[in-house]
């Protein structure tokens, strides 16, 4: 099947088996680009490894993955590097910050690994560390900082490349409903601003208000959900 019209990042059949375990049994998914879709789905359903799917990196064992018209299985995999470290973003549930590194440091990470200049990304950084309202953090290390503003500083860490697509797998999952809800405020703000497409991997509902639409994915298969306005 051809990717939906329009769509950014579409997989289709896609199956994912482990040993014995059935990940993934003919999930589909599409995106568009500044849209953010949430996965929802129970402990084990096989949400994850849908996303680490989509990201390119789990392989799956049958079916398709197009990223902006081009097939991910049809990429080297220094191709499909390539793209985790500059077209997509990622946030995780625990931040996932390198401790040694001041927060500035951290967000400016993904730019340098890229060949920027210490000084353009730094500068970059701070940028988005004021959008995200954690330039104050910026010479603290990650250990110094509460746990919703770390997730903020990943947050800004995952959008300092101009992704265009972030990868957020239960990113408040590790912070109170309020610290979460912020964090959600930000990240989707931020991400439409730059036109920027959310896969949100999340079983809270809550979360999941913050999205465009829902997709449901239950014993390896997926479903898109109507959203009642």
């Amino acid at each position: 099947m051809n990717a939906p019209a329009g769509s950014l990042l579409a997989a289709d059949g896609l199956r994912k088996v482990y040993g014995p375990t059935v990940a993934l049994d003919g999930a589909s998914f599409s995106i568009h680009p500044g849209e953010v879709v949430a996965v929802m789905g129970p402990s084990g359903s096989g949400k994850s490894t849908l996303l680490h799917c989509l990201a390119g990196i789990v392989t799956p064992d049958e079916g398709t993955i197009t990223y902006a018209g081009k097939e991910l299985s049809a990429m080297s995999d220094a191709e499909r590097s390539a793209l985790r470290r500059s077209e997509f973003g990622f946030v995780f549930q625990f931040g996932q910050l390198v401790p040694e590194l001041t927060c500035v440091e951290n967000v400016a990470l993904p730019l340098r690994l890229n060949g920027t200049s210490r000084k353009e990304a730094e500068r970059a950084a701070l940028g988005w560390m004021e959008r995200l309202e954690v330039e104050d953090l910026r010479k603290k290390r990650p250990g110094e900082v509460s746990g919703g503003q770390g997730q903020r500083v990943a947050v800004a860490r995952a959008l300092v490349t101009a992704p265009r697509v972030v990868f957020a797998d239960e990113p408040t999952g590790a912070l109170d409903s309020l610290n979460g809800e912020r964090v959600m405020e930000l990240l989707t703000d931020a991400a439409r601003t730059a036109n920027a497409a959310v896969v949100l991997v999340t079983h809270e509902a809550r979360v999941a208000a913050y999205s465009d639409r829902e997709v449901v994915v239950r014993d390896g298969r997926s479903r898109d959900m109507e959203r009642v306005v």
